[in-house]
C-alpha cells in the first residue's frame, strides 16, 4: 500500500471509531475490537498476525496495568471506607478555602502525577477529588478537570515518569534540566486547561459519581484518622516510586543497595506494599477484622473489570495501528516537514498521539522520528525538544488514548461530553504549553 492510502485508512478507522460509539452507542470495547480488525483486514495483514497483534496489542497494556489498577483501587477503596478521603477534604478545604477548591486539586494532581502513571494517579486520587467536590459544594467537572489535567501534564512532560525520562534519555539531554523545564513550561498550560477551563465550563454538566465510588455518609470529625496516617497511606505509593529516582542520583546506580531499592520503587511493588499498610492503618487499626478488608477489596476490585477489558481493546488499536504499517507512513510524511525544531516535536508528537492514542508509545515514536533530524539544528537543546514532546502528546486525547476511556469510566460522562470536557482541556494545555515554550526559548536565547 501507498503512504497515502495508508493514512486514508487510518482517518477512515478513526471515523469508524466515532460513528460506532457515538451513533450505533456500542460498547466501547466492541467498538475498539470492530475498528481493530477493519484497520487490520484494510491494510491487507495476514488473518493470523491479525489476531496475535490484538492479543499482543491487550496484553501489553494489561499486564503491568492489570494489577496497579487492582491494587491501586484498594487503597482507595481503604481510604474512602475509612474516612480518610474525608479528612484530607476538610483539612484541604479549610486551609485553602471552599472557593480555591479547584486550584487545591490542580496542585495535588500536578504533584502527584510526577513519581506515578497518569491512571494509577486516578486510581489514587479519585476518592480524595469526589469527596471533596462533594464537601465543597461544586460541580465534579469543575473540580475534577484541573485534577486531571494536573496529572496528566505532569505524565507526558516531567521526569520521573517513564515516557519523559526515556525520551530526555534518548535526546542525550541533562535530566535535571528537563525536569526544570518541564514544570516551568507545563504550570501554565496546567493552570489554564485546568482549574480557569474547568471553573469555565463546570456549571454546564451535572454529573453523578459512579456508584462504586459514591462517598459514604460524612462521619464526625473525631471519627476521621488522624491526618498524619491518612498522608502516610496515600503518599506511601508516591514515596516508594521516586525513591528509586532519588536514591540512584545520590548513591549512584551501581550502588549494592540499588537493586533493592528499584524492585520497591517498582509500580507494581509499591503499591502492594501501600495496599497492605492501608488494611493495617485504615482498617485493622481503625477497628475492622480480616473478612470486613475482604469484603472492601471485593467492592473495590469488581468495577475495574469493565474499566480493564476497555483499556485492553484500546491496547490492541494501538498494536494493529503499528503493525499494519500505519506508524511507518506516519514516519514518512514527518519526517519531510521542514520547520522550526521546537515546533516539528510538538506537532510531531501531537498527529502521534491523535493517530496512535497511547502517550507512551506516540512520544516514544516522536523521540524516534526527531532522532535522526535533531543534527540539523546544532543549537537546538535536547531538554527543550523533549519538553516540546511531552507537551505535544497531551493534546487531543479521544477516542484512542486508554487515557480517554480511564477518565471516561471514572466519570461517567458520554462521549459528546467527554469531548466537550476531558479533549477539549487537553487541546487547551498542549497549545498553551507551546505558546509557554516559545516564550521560554525567547527568554534562554535559544
Amino acid at each position: 500500500m501507498t503512504t497515502g492510502l495508508f493514512l486514508l485508512v487510518l482517518v477512515a478507522s478513526i471515523i469508524l471509531l466515532l460513528f460506532l460509539t457515538i451513533v450505533v452507542k456500542l460498547h466501547p470495547f466492541i467498538a475498539l475490537i470492530t475498528t481493530t480488525a477493519f484497520v487490520g483486514l484494510a491494510t491487507g495483514m495476514p488473518l493470523a498476525h491479525i489476531v496475535t497483534s490484538i492479543e499482543g496489542g491487550i496484553g501489553g497494556f494489561l499486564g503491568m496495568l492489570a494489577p496497579i489498577l487492582v491494587l491501586g483501587a484498594i487503597v482507595g477503596k481503604m481510604m474512602e471506607v475509612s474516612g480518610g478521603a474525608e479528612r484530607l477534604a476538610r483539612t484541604l478545604i479549610h486551609l485553602l478555602g471552599r472557593r480555591r477548591t479547584h486550584w487545591a486539586m490542580m496542585i495535588v494532581g500536578y504533584i502527584c502525577g510526577i513519581p506515578v502513571f497518569f491512571q494509577v494517579g486516578i486510581v489514587l486520587l479519585m476518592p480524595l477529588l469526589f469527596s471533596v467536590a462533594r464537601a465543597a459544594g461544586m460541580s465534579l467537572i469543575m473540580v475534577g478537570i484541573p485534577m486531571i489535567i494536573g496529572l496528566f501534564t505532569v505524565h507526558c512532560v516531567v521526569p520521573p515518569h517513564p515516557a519523559a525520562t526515556a525520551v530526555a534519555v534518548a535526546l542525550h539531554a541533562d535530566l535535571g534540566r528537563v525536569i526544570l523545564y518541564g514544570l516551568i513550561v507545563g504550570l501554565p498550560a496546567s493552570i489554564v486547561a485546568g482549574p480557569l477551563f474547568g471553573k469555565l465550563i463546570g456549571n454546564h454538566f451535572t454529573l453523578q459519581p459512579p456508584e462504586h465510588l459514591q462517598q459514604i455518609a460524612a462521619l464526625p470529625d473525631e471519627a476521621l484518622p488522624r491526618l498524619d496516617v491518612t498522608l502516610l497511606t496515600i503518599l506511601c505509593p508516591l514515596l516508594l516510586m521516586i525513591s528509586k529516582t532519588v536514591f540512584e542520583a545520590i548513591l549512584g546506580p551501581h550502588n549494592p543497595a540499588m537493586p533493592l531499592i528499584s524492585f520497591i520503587g517498582q509500580p507494581i511493588v509499591a503499591l502492594f506494599i501501600s495496599a497492605i499498610l492501608a488494611y493495617g492503618t485504615l482498617g485493622l487499626a481503625r477497628g475492622r477484622n480480616m473478612h470486613e478488608l475482604a469484603v472492601f477489596s471485593d467492592k473495590a476490585i469488581g468495577p475495574m473489570a469493565a474499566i480493564l477489558v476497555v483499556i485492553g481493546a484500546s491496547g490492541a488499536f494501538n498494536k494493529v495501528l503499528m503493525d499494519s504499517g500505519i506508524g511507518e507512513a506516519l514516519k514518512v510524511v514527518l519526517t519531510a516537514w521542514q520547520i522550526d525544531p521546537y515546533l516539528l516535536s510538538w506537532a510531531t508528537a501531537l498527529i502521534l498521539h491523535i493517530a496512535i492514542g497511547g502517550a507512551t508509545i506516540a512520544m516514544m515514536t516522536a523521540v524516534g522520528l526527531i532522532l535522526p533530524i535533531l543534527p540539523l539544528y546544532p543549537t537546538a537543546d535536547p531538554a527543550l525538544i523533549a519538553v516540546a514532546i511531552g507537551i505535544g502528546t497531551i493534546g487531543f486525547s479521544h477516542v484512542n488514548d486508554p487515557g480517554f476511556w480511564f477518565v471516561k469510566e471514572y466519570f461517567g460522562l458520554s462521549m459528546p461530553d467527554m469531548f466537550k470536557t476531558y479533549t477539549a482541556s487537553t487541546v487547551i494545555a498542549s497549545f498553551v504549553g507551546l505558546a509557554a515554550l516559545m516564550l521560554f526559548r525567547m527568554a534562554l536565547g535559544l
